[in-house]
């Protein structure tokens, strides 16, 4: 009941000694995660002991003493690691992605914000070309609830269920979390809404849409580009399953850009309500509020109009 992580994923951390990674690496420690080992050349063949009580989840999280590899090939030749979470500095990010590519991780969740346009165009295409999947960049990461935890999702506003997320906004995918949370996900996973981004909202709906256990899909754009549109067609011609969405920047102004790189409106292009409509016209429910858009996605699942 999961797409691209889950229980079985095995999760290295570059970055992992960092402040943030650190922080981020106990929560997914807590959060039943199987992270195996970090990354860092200055501090290789160190291990650290995050200690997390099982108490804290009830998913596991033992108290762990994790291995610090100097590069991702160690890690993935010693732990067997398909996984990798990118907390560098944005000046780094593009090495960090290749490396993870060229050891063959599968899954790189690209955490780090601010990274140069011409770096992430570099990285994701060469990615591509290795065979493995980027998740942002600057994105909150992915989450299997109950099972596994990539980035830095919150992991105790939900539980697992049959409604998949995908979002381009990461407060937006907690609120909805939230939101939802007595009925559960099965996979939420925050792309990122940068103007370059390695998995985009079409390739998280066809990945819903072959989840046996997914239910219902939800979809979070926002003003800026045509990703929505896009999205729009693609369930026009590929998604049967019942989908959901929410637009934000309705009261954005005009021609400023707002939050997230690619946020920008010209004309009535990249608009909230362009977006909605395209949306619309393809049968998708769309919220006008983050809370109606959960009244939505309740309604579709009891069957209601």
């Amino acid at each position: 009941m999961a797409i691209y992580l889950t229980k079985e994923s095995k999760v290295l951390v570059q970055g992992m000694t960092g402040g943030e990674g650190m922080k981020h690496t106990r929560r997914m420690l807590a959060a039943g995660t199987n992270v195996v080992g970090g990354v860092n050349p200055r501090k290789a063949g160190r291990t650290v002991d995050f200690d997390v009580p099982q108490c804290l989840t009830g998913l596991g999280g033992a108290p762990s003493a994790i291995p610090v590899f100097g590069s991702v090939a160690e890690g993935v030749e010693v732990t067997g690691a398909d996984v990798t979470v990118v907390f560098v500095p944005p000046a780094f990010a593009k090495a960090a992605v290749v490396e993870a590519a060229d050891a063959g991780i599968g899954l790189a969740v690209v955490i780090t914000e601010g990274i140069p346009v011409h770096d992430s165009v570099a990285f994701t295409a060469y990615a591509r070309s290795r065979g493995t999947r980027i998740i942002g960049p600057n994105c909150p990461g992915l989450i299997t609830p109950g099972q596994a935890n990539a980035g830095i999702i919150p992991a105790d506003i939900t539980k697992p269920g049959r409604v998949g997320l995908v979002s381009k906004s990461g407060t937006l995918t907690y609120q909805l979390m939230y939101e939802l949370r007595d009925t559960g996900f099965s996979t939420c996973v925050g792309i990122g809404g940068d103007p370059v981004v390695g998995t985009t909202h079409i390739d998280c709906l066809a990945a819903f849409q072959d989840d046996p256990d997914t239910e219902l899909i939800v979809l979070i754009g926002e003003i800026g580009g045509d990703a929505e549109e896009r999205a729009a067609a693609y369930i026009r011609d590929h998604v049967t399953k019942p989908v959901v969405g929410y637009i934000a920047g309705f009261t954005a102004p005009e021609g400023r850009t707002m939050g997230h790189a690619g946020a920008i409106v010209s004309g009535s292009s990249g608009t909230a309500q362009a977006k909605k409509e395209a949306l619309e016209a393809v049968g998708v429910r769309v919220g006008n509020t983050p809370t109606e858009t959960a009244r939505l996605v309740l309604a579709a699942l009891e069957g209601g109009a």
